[in-house]
C-alpha cells in the first residue's frame, strides 16, 4: 500500500516538473529571425528583404537579412542551430552545386524545405555583331562553327551557368563558356532561377509549419508592380512539394551533366 502511494507521488512530481518545464519555454518566435542569403544587390537579397519586411509586419517580431554570399548555404546547413531563428533564402545553387563539386552540405540530408518562393527567367541575348535573330539561327550558327562561339553566364554552378550547359546539351552544339522562348525550339528546356526558403534539417516540424504558414501569405502580399519591376514571379508550395521539386531537379540535371561530360 505504501509502495503504491510512493509510486503515485513520484509520478505526480514528474508530471508537475514536465508541465512546469513546458510553460517555462519561450514562445516561438521570441527573438530576431535571420534570413541568410547571397550577396547584397542580388535577386536573393532583394527577395529576402521584401519578404522580411512583410513577415515582420505579420508576426510582430524583427526579421533581418544577413548577406553571406556563397557560404550562406554551408552556414545554415552545417553551423546554424535548428531552432527556427536562422532561415536560408537561396536558389538552385544549394541543390545543384553538390552535383558539380565536393561541398560540405547535402541539400536533402542537411536542409528542410519550407517553400519555393520566387522564380525569374534566364534571358538569352547575343551581341549585335552576331548574324542571328532567333534561337534556331543561333543553333544553326553554333553547329556550323563548333567551338568558335563563346558564352558568359555567371559563376560556376549558378543557374545561368547550368542553363547554358543545358542549352548546349539539348541543342547538340559546342559553345565555349568564358530573346526568344528557348523551350519552343528545344523541348524540355527549363532553366528558370528558382529561390526558396530552408531551415536546418533538425528543426522542429511545428516551427517549419509556422514559418510556412507565415511566409507564404507574406510572399503573396508583395505588390505586383514591385515584382514586375524586379522580373520575378511568386511561386509558393508546401514543404513536401518543394522537397519533391528539388529531388526531381537534381535527378534531371544529374542525368544531363553526366551525358554532357559537364565540367565546372
Amino acid at each position: 500500500m505504501h509502495s503504491r502511494a510512493a509510486v503515485c507521488a513520484i509520478g505526480a512530481a514528474m508530471l508537475f516538473f514536465r508541465a512546469d518545464a513546458a510553460f517555462g519555454q519561450d514562445k516561438y518566435p521570441s527573438k530576431v529571425i535571420r534570413f541568410v542569403t547571397a550577396t547584397p544587390g542580388s535577386n536573393h537579397d532583394w527577395g529576402a528583404r521584401v519578404t522580411a519586411q512583410a513577415l515582420t509586419s505579420r508576426i510582430g517580431g524583427r526579421v533581418i537579412v544577413e548577406n553571406r554570399g556563397s557560404i550562406a548555404v554551408e552556414h545554415v546547413a552545417r553551423e546554424a542551430q535548428p531552432d527556427g531563428y536562422t532561415v536560408l533564402f537561396y536558389g538552385a545553387y544549394c541543390w545543384l552545386q553538390p552535383l558539380l563539386a565536393r561541398v560540405n552540405w547535402d541539400p536533402v540530408a542537411d536542409l528542410a524545405p519550407i517553400t519555393l518562393a520566387m522564380t525569374s527567367p534566364n534571358v538569352l541575348v547575343v551581341h549585335p555583331s552576331l548574324p542571328v535573330k532567333s534561337v534556331k539561327e543561333l543553333i544553326a550558327l553554333a553547329k556550323a562553327r563548333p567551338g568558335d562561339l563563346n558564352y558568359s553566364a555567371g559563376g560556376g554552378g549558378s543557374t545561368p551557368h547550368v542553363a547554358g550547359e543545358l542549352f548546349k546539351y539539348l541543342a547538340g552544339v559546342n559553345i565555349v563558356r568564358v530573346r526568344s522562348p528557348v523551350a519552343d525550339v528545344l523541348p524540355g528546356f527549363s532553366a528558370e532561377a528558382a529561390i526558396g526558403f530552408f531551415v536546418p534539417k533538425r528543426t522542429a516540424p511545428a516551427i517549419v509549419k509556422f514559418l510556412h504558414q507565415e511566409i507564404v501569405p507574406a510572399l503573396k502580399g508583395v505588390d505586383a508592380k514591385v515584382l514586375a519591376a524586379a522580373g520575378v514571379e511568386i511561386v509558393v508550395n508546401a514543404p513536401g512539394e518543394f522537397a519533391a521539386f528539388i529531388k526531381s531537379d537534381m535527378a534531371r540535371m544529374s542525368n544531363m551533366l553526366k551525358s554532357a561530360n559537364f565540367s565546372n
